[in-house]
């Protein structure tokens, strides 16, 4: 099963997109399923619910702060995971278009600064969370396995 399968399961299961993503990697981030789910669920469905950064994105950049954290007082350090998060947030904004939630849920234009108030849209049952969360989880495992420490 790759990890994007896991954290496809764990949405399927109840859990958001961040969570989702960042329980598909527990064994990296040393973390537990329950403080996992805890720490990262203020972050799904665009920043609680906000439909601003992808909550995909949120769970992936959560496993990369666990992975490559860094003294707080080292801006060498703290630049260099600033560069990580900013690559693996181009490649899923080429790959999918946007980092927005509501812009990958359809409910603004691509590139859109404004969104409509929250309200599902059409065929919300239908939409691209599930595979987006497949695909970031597996962008980031590919992403670890490039970056090892």
């Amino acid at each position: 099963m790759t990890r994007g399968d896991k954290a496809k399961n764990y949405f399927s299961n109840g859990y958001n997109c961040a969570q989702s993503v960042a329980l598909a990697f527990c064994d990296v981030t040393g973390f537990d399923e329950k403080t996992t789910a805890m720490l990262s669920n203020a972050f799904g469905g665009g920043m609680g619910g906000m439909r601003e950064v992808c909550g995909t994105v949120s769970g992936a950049l959560f496993v990369l702060s666990c992975v490559y954290s860094h003294d707080p007082k080292d801006p060498a350090a703290r630049r260099m995971l600033y560069a990580r998060v900013q690559e693996l947030g181009k490649q899923f904004e080429q790959d999918n278009g946007s980092i927005v939630c509501r812009e990958l849920l359809g409910m603004t234009e691509l590139g859109s600064s404004k969104g409509k108030p929250f309200q599902r849209p059409a065929g919300f049952k239908k939409r691209a969370c599930p595979e987006l969360v497949k695909y970031t989880a597996n962008l980031l495992e590919n992403y670890l396995d490039k970056h090892k420490n």
